[in-house]
């Protein structure tokens, strides 16, 4: 006989929780304790879901962060600005300033690191689909290292808000999207 069936209710509480610890005391200041509490339930329900607390803001993230939408406007520059627009709210976020203290822990927790990793490269499908269909339209003369591309068009916006302490900027992230869409097509087939 298998156990009880998982409470899907309890499992949104919890994760609902741990955002908003994560939003409002910070990485540092969350427990698997405090998450417990702040959702109305017992410790031995939050450490049967997760052992660490890496593991469990990495699943809060998967479930709270804003998604990145899937666009295809036809044209590669109209959809990385799109795209980078999604991202832009992502790291535009308050949770951001944890983002140091949760690296640091998933280097202990190979688990969690599986676990965001994974996260990470579904949060960059639509970019390297976008990229795929550019290819396939002929705006992108061949195949690029989609993995690079990816880190230079989300890493300026890492480091203007961890690093520089600045928004993100309508102007800003346009810039980005003109100098990877340069960057990218200036070995462009013509036809």
């Amino acid at each position: 006989m298998l156990g009880r069936p998982r409470d899907i209710d309890l499992d949104k509480r919890l994760l609902a929780a741990g955002w908003s610890l994560l939003q409002s005391e910070g990485y540092a200041a969350l427990t698997l304790t405090t998450v417990a509490s702040r959702a109305v339930a017992h410790r031995t329900d939050v450490y049967r879901r997760w052992r660490t607390k890496a593991r469990l803001v990495v699943d809060v993230l998967d479930s709270h962060l804003p998604p990145i939408s899937e666009v295809d406007t036809g044209e590669l520059g109209s959809d990385l600005r799109a795209i980078l627009a999604d991202f832009a709210a992502s790291w535009s976020s308050s949770w951001i300033d944890g983002l140091v203290g949760l690296t640091a822990d998933l280097q202990r927790d190979p688990d969690a690191e599986l676990a965001f990793r994974a996260m990470a490269e579904r949060r960059g499908t639509p970019l390297h689909n976008a990229i795929v269909r550019a290819v396939s339209r002929g705006e992108i003369a061949e195949n690029p290292n989609i993995s690079l591309v990816a880190d230079a068009i989300e890493g300026p916006l890492m480091h203007r808000r961890m690093i520089g302490r600045q928004p993100l900027t309508p102007e800003y992230l346009d810039a980005i999207a003109l100098v990877a869409y340069r960057a990218l097509t200036t070995a462009a087939v013509t036809p």
